[in-house]
């Protein structure tokens, strides 16, 4: 098995939907130091798993398949709950289109491992010379989603909500009910307001942005009206949450 980071054991989950032509750099690049990668195809229409199967061998390395197509946030969610499973310390998420820089992983992991953050979080907008590699658009309605998000989460700081790169505790992912998560577009905006309903402090980083190869699955109608909606949602959803939690804590702090 691969060693440890910091003598904790890592688990990056790879989500991925019709990445034949991505996946094994994908898979490739990620660091020798992580124990577990799992790869969960969404019901990829392409052959993802065949051209994972037969370009990467390493130890550690785990495919899962979903049979019909949940979303990138119902991906992600497999390869929590398998991380918790296998007994990860702290699980990252990179993407299956080789979009994110391995180098930059530690940054993500080093908050989690040290104990001054529950999850942290990638910041492309922050890193100098964004403008030269991201999309116009994409910085732009970036911007517009982080500042939504900012008041739906409750994290008023948030710089980049749609930033994918992450890494998560088992202890604060353990706090969360997984199958409660927004499965699809959006994800990453609902996952922040449920770790604020329970408390979980956010640690934020600069990647560098990569536009590559790569194809959006993002529509416009997804980022102008879907995405909006699912803000609301969590906005909703956690006014219930954190008001549930204030009277759980009273009624405990009177019954004391």
């Amino acid at each position: 098995m691969a060693s440890m980071f910091d003598g904790k054991k890592i688990a990056v989950v790879v989500p991925a939907y019709n990445e034949e032509r991505l996946i094994v750099k994908a898979v490739s690049l990620v660091p020798d130091y992580v124990d577990h990668v799992i790869v969960v195809d969404d019901a990829s229409t392409d052959d993802t798993g065949g051209a994972l199967a037969s370009g990467v061998a390493r130890e550690g390395l785990e495919y899962l398949r979903h049979e019909f197509n949940l979303g990138v946030g119902g991906a992600i969610v497999t390869g929590y709950a398998r991380g918790l499973e296998v007994g990860a310390d702290v699980i990252a998420v990179m993407a299956g289109d080789a979009q994110m820089d391995p180098d930059e992983l530690p940054v993500l992991l080093k908050p989690i491992v040290r104990g001054d953050a529950d999850y942290a979080k990638g910041d492309r907008l922050s890193w100098v010379g964004v403008f030269r590699v991201m999309p116009l658009f994409r910085f732009v309605g970036n911007h517009v989603l982080s500042v939504l998000t900012r008041f739906t989460s409750g994290y008023k700081n948030v710089r980049d909500s749609q930033c994918g790169y992450t890494a998560v505790s088992a202890a604060a992912l353990g706090r969360l009910d997984l199958e409660d998560l927004y499965a699809r577009y959006g994800f990453p905006n609902d996952i922040l307001a449920h770790l604020h309903s329970v408390g979980a402090s956010l640690a934020q980083v600069t990647v560098r942005p990569i536009y590559e190869q790569e194809c959006s699955g993002i529509s416009l109608f997804t980022a102008i009206v879907r995405v909006p909606l699912v803000l609301l949602r969590s906005y909703l959803c956690r006014r219930r949450r954190e008001s549930r939690r204030r009277r759980t804590l009273l009624e405990a702090a009177r019954r004391a």
